[in-house]
């Protein structure tokens, strides 16, 4: 395709700045303590360009979690690929994890977070979530029945409440919570009962 140079990038820029900056400010401070003026601000952008890329703020924070969820579903796949076994897998999901909630500056599960500024749960911004979480759980499903678990959907769930425990534990505790998450995932799956 023979683009003019600049012409598509120009008309990007403003859309990728605002969604860096929504996503910096969001996770840091939470989505419904920032306003629209200061991300207009802090984008470097114009309320006219904001409204045009965004026609709302709640389609900006619909932005901002559809660009995590396709970031940890672009993680899973690259894991799925390298990964020799479904045990490697799972390793490999609990190491994830752990360097997630472990690294500086972590404030927990965006898609946590953004569930608990929004109640309403018929709202975009939480079914955006509970896509996100259904995705997950059948990821996790199908890595359990891999794993030859007998219960691959109860495995999966409790899989998930050990993730979302171990987003606010790492939050709260900090890397403690690596060797825990570890521990009761191998139990679930049945597997070595510690990390390795």
């Amino acid at each position: 395709m023979n683009a003019v140079p600049g012409i598509a990038a120009s008309t990007s820029r403003p859309r990728e700045r605002l969604l860096e900056t929504a996503s910096r400010l969001f996770y840091a401070e939470g989505i419904q303590a920032v306003g629209v003026d200061r991300l207009i601000a802090e984008g470097g952008v114009t309320k006219a360009t904001f409204y045009r890329h965004f026609p709302s703020k709640d389609d900006l924070v619909l932005a901002y979690l559809r660009g995590r969820d396709g970031a940890i579903r672009a993680q899973f796949a690259a894991g799925t690929a390298i990964a020799g076994s479904p045990e490697q897998m799972l390793d490999l999901l609990i190491a994830g994890i752990s360097d997630d909630a472990c690294y500086e500056g972590f404030r927990g599960c965006p898609f946590i977070n953004a569930a608990a500024e929004y109640p309403d749960p018929d709202h975009t911004v939480r079914r955006a979530i509970g896509e996100h979480r259904t995705w997950f759980r059948q990821a996790l499903t199908s890595l359990a029945a891999a794993c030859g678990h007998p219960d691959p959907r109860g495995a999966a769930a409790t899989l998930v409440l050990l993730r979302d425990g171990a987003m606010v534990g790492g939050y709260l505790d900090g890397p403690a919570v690596s060797d825990a998450l570890a521990r009761a995932a191998h139990a679930v799956l049945g597997e070595r009962g510690s990390a390795h």
